[in-house]
């Protein structure tokens, strides 16, 4: 499928793109005095759109309906809403100007099958008040090192709520919050085309010291967070154990990973957990540096800020981590199952990324759309060095209101050339997710990792 080569952008924004070499300067007085006031704490906009279709930015979603517990799977909101529209491949020329590429490319490969299901729109994303204070304060500041590799002179908050760059949007996205501390058992299945699938379990731990209450620059040591998964099944894989620290300043330091092999009882250095090397037990179907829709350094891309857009994204996606709903109903063939996905119209920032000349990786381009109120991933266009449109990726995101942060329910990434998808995140089905976890940075190092390790 031929990429199109000119987004059809729903505002009227300037396009920067060019190399992310220039070091950002910080924000001017006047533009900071717009974070909170006609501008979310963030940097989103705070009116609603033009037609009505999107709401006002109010403060979001920060108390739990009734009866809800935090021991509990998270209860949906707006669980007896009913749907505006279903977009389908007979009405998609209705709707294709608030779709992205990929989106449109889902329609023309599954005819029959894909539909997305819009429901009224809802500005749930908040975060506590100390992170919106902290994007304030350091907005005049916040700076890239050279080429853009890593961040200086923020911590806590979002480095660039107004961004003027592509890549100063993607480290909003690798910096924003997402709670001090989580556990959390998932699963991940790569249906075939027929629909088969073998569940790999894992459980994972994410400490974002970046967001730390009283974290300061020299305190981080040059760490943002650590991310420890071990894999629980199927029994051939189970075991195995990666530990990762990742970097703010990747010119001066680049991402510490090490694994460790059950069946050899020993710790191993890991630098290819990294860019395109295969993401764990998926199959091939994903490339490392695309969990949490995107992860790690950014140096291999040029990336251009092309502006805003109003789509249809995957947001409020309460269903999908239901424990009312077993996963044989979401592993549908070819697709999940669409009528358990619920699709909103948000604003999203548009980036996209164009592999440099010399440098490797099995996507050429990739065109990021980000939501502008929490600064997440929502979905992805992936291209090959053909130019063709090769994987669609899309965050179904929702707010976990007690902590407060908006964060996804589920990672679906279609292979549209293979006819395959693989959906990391699956929690329905397994222990909710635990902020309550007390983690140090000693808890993640090799030696503990070593102390971790069975079999």
């Amino acid at each position: 499928m031929r990429t199109n080569a000119k987004l059809v952008l729903g505002l009227a924004l300037v396009v920067v793109a060019g190399s992310a070499a220039t070091v950002w300067a910080g924000l001017t007085p006047e533009e900071i005095a717009k974070l909170g006031t006609t501008l979310t704490p963030l940097g989103g906009e705070k009116a609603g759109n033009a037609a009505g279709t999107i709401p006002a930015w109010t403060g979001g979603l920060t108390t739990a309906p009734a009866g809800w517990t935090p021991d509990q799977h998270y209860a949906d909101p707006f669980a007896g809403e009913k749907p505006l529209f279903t977009i389908t491949a007979a009405n998609l020329a209705q709707h294709a100007d608030k779709l992205t590429p990929g989106q449109r490319a889902l329609f023309e490969t599954y005819p029959d099958t894909y539909k997305m299901i819009v429901y009224p729109s809802h500005r749930t994303a908040a975060v506590p008040q100390r992170i919106y204070d902290k994007t304030k304060e350091f907005a005049d500041t916040a700076s890239l090192v050279e080429n853009g590799y890593g961040v200086t002179g923020a911590v806590n908050g979002i480095p660039f709520p107004i961004p003027k760059q592509g890549i100063e949007a993607i480290w909003n996205h690798l910096l924003r919050y997402r709670a001090d501390a989580a556990a959390r058992s998932i699963s991940q299945a790569a249906p075939t085309r027929g629909g088969s699938y073998t569940l790999v379990e894992f459980n994972d731990e994410f400490y974002m010291v970046y967001s730390l209450e009283g974290m300061t620059e020299e305190k981080l040591n040059n760490r943002i967070l650590f991310f420890q998964q071990e894999v629980m099944a199927p029994a051939r894989l189970a075991g195995g154990i990666l530990l990762v620290q990742e970097t703010l300043n990747q010119v001066a330091e680049h991402r510490n990973a090490w694994l460790y092999n059950p069946g050899q009882r020993r710790v191993r250095r890991a630098p290819n957990v990294a860019y395109d090397n295969p993401g764990t037990a998926a199959d091939s179907m994903r490339t490392s540096d695309q969990l949490d829709m995107f992860n790690g350094a950014p140096d291999r891309y040029d990336w251009a800020l092309v502006g805003k857009k109003e789509i249809y994204v995957p947001y409020n996606s309460y269903r999908l981590q239901d424990p009312a709903v077993p996963y044989k109903d979401i592993l549908t063939p070819l697709h999940i199952n669409q009528d358990l996905a619920r699709y909103e119209l948000h604003r999203v920032w548009v980036v996209d990324a164009t592999l440099k000349e010399g440098a490797r990786h099995i996507y050429k381009r990739r065109t990021f759309y980000l939501d502008e109120d929490s600064w997440q991933i929502v979905a992805v266009d992936q291209y090959d060095n053909r130019d063709q449109l090769w994987r669609v990726s899309e965050g179904h995101a929702m707010q976990y209101y007690n902590v407060p942060c908006l964060w996804t329910s589920l990672e679906v990434h279609t292979d549209l050339q293979a006819g395959r998808y693989l959906a990391i995140g699956l929690n329905g089905q397994n222990a909710p997710y635990d902020f309550t976890i007390k983690r140090t940075p000693e808890d993640y190092n090799p030696a503990s990792l070593r102390r971790s390790g069975k079999r």
